[in-house]
């Protein structure tokens, strides 16, 4: 890896990665799911324990799958332990420790509802426990973090409207609406309805590109032209087609790759690919997808790329300057721009004054991106 680094690190990698401010927009809350939560939430709950858990990986206490399909359905069957606000709180507040102990100050959740209203528990638990979760670390960490509320492609069109118009009550909470799960057999364009009807209400769009799926040209296409999406997950099978690069160039629309599952779901990271889009221009993010799975979390996500890659240290911050430029809202913060002893900044290490100050009750605001430039800046100024 070709070193290009502030000094302060030397050849710790590790450290320079670990004390990099970053930012994290492709991580599914179900998919923070760790058995030990699956086995606290049955036990609360009075539930049986998932037979899903009889898959776990004896060498290593992970689950254990093969391929997409394999993984959604044990994904989907851990979820059936979820039931009360205090358990989504819980596994947002879980996940959102883990990260910001990587230093990581802004993260945008993708979360299911679906996968939950199927079973009968009321939407307004699922988005109320999760976002208690978000203002729990926001008050211990000083972490940013906001929802994107997900539609299950395979299922029905309708569904996935109805489920976009039960969020409206709950709209000051969500940032935006997403696509995601089984992508065989279920273009994009079947819920290009449901894309336009949020797009009226306001939210910012994202949708699943699957990595090496069957016309997966063509659903990034649709995603594009037809979704008018904000953002793209995955997709990095683009580098097919210099046309749509030109396109997500040109509308300043960035890519949420995430390597280890890549390597998992796939047969490779995708890591000539990422490069070849990031040194293109386009606004390529590196994360950690569903991070209880695939067993790595940003930072392992970001190391794996380092040390696998010749991508330099500047790049590895490139990466973060993007994923601040292509975020969207806060739903943990409020007013930003006042000096806050115990603000954001502080806890990153940067100067005082650039911090937030907390009101009660959240209303959702977008974030000032240059609130998070600020802190990359001072950091590499330190370094």
């Amino acid at each position: 890896m070709a070193n290009a680094s502030p000094a302060k690190h030397g050849d710790d990698l590790e450290a320079f990665i670990q004390d990099m401010p970053k930012g994290e927009l492709h991580v599914h809350l179900e998919g923070c799911l760790t058995p030990e939560l699956v086995r606290t939430f049955a036990e609360r709950n009075n539930l049986d324990i998932p037979s899903a858990l009889s898959t776990l990986d004896q060498s290593g206490g992970g689950y254990a799958f093969n391929d997409l399909t394999s993984f959604l359905s044990l994904y989907y069957a851990c979820q059936s332990i979820l039931q009360t606000a205090e358990d989504f709180q819980e596994l947002a507040f879980d996940y959102l420790s883990r990260a910001a102990k990587q230093n990581v100050v802004h993260v945008e959740m993708f979360f299911d509802p679906q996968a939950h209203t199927s079973r009968g528990i009321p939407f307004s638990t699922v988005v109320s426990g999760y976002h208690a979760g978000i203002q729990q670390a926001y008050q211990q960490y000083k972490i940013s973090a906001s929802l994107i509320l997900c539609i299950l492609r395979d299922e029905s069109a309708g569904y996935g409207m109805a489920t976009v118009l039960s969020s409206l009550p709950h709209k000051h909470l969500i940032a935006g609406i997403g696509l995601d799960s089984d992508e065989r057999d279920h273009p994009p364009i079947e819920h290009a309805a449901a894309f336009a009807r949020a797009r009226r209400e306001g939210y910012q769009l994202t949708a699943h590109c699957d990595i090496d799926q069957q016309n997966t040209l063509e659903h990034i296409r649709q995603c594009l032209e037809v979704l008018k999406v904000d953002r793209i997950d995955h997709g990095t099978n683009i580098v097919e087609d210099p046309a749509l690069i030109e396109v997500l160039k040109a509308r300043n629309i960035g890519l949420t790759c995430c390597p280890i599952s890549n390597s998992i779901v796939t047969t490779t990271a995708k890591f000539p690919e990422i490069l070849q889009l990031l040194r293109q221009g386009v606004k390529v993010t590196c994360n950690s997808d569903d991070p209880a799975y695939f067993r790595g979390y940003l930072f392992e996500n970001l190391l794996k790329l380092a040390k696998e890659t010749d991508i330099t240290r500047k790049e590895l911050i490139l990466l973060q300057r993007n994923a601040f430029e292509i975020s969207w809202k806060s739903t943990s913060i409020v007013h930003w721009g006042k000096q806050h002893p115990d603000g954001v900044v502080g806890w990153c290490g940067a100067q005082p004054g650039l911090g937030v100050s907390l009101a009660s009750p959240p209303t959702l605001l977008r974030v000032p991106r240059a609130s998070f430039f600020d802190i990359l800046k001072v950091w590499q100024f330190q370094t």
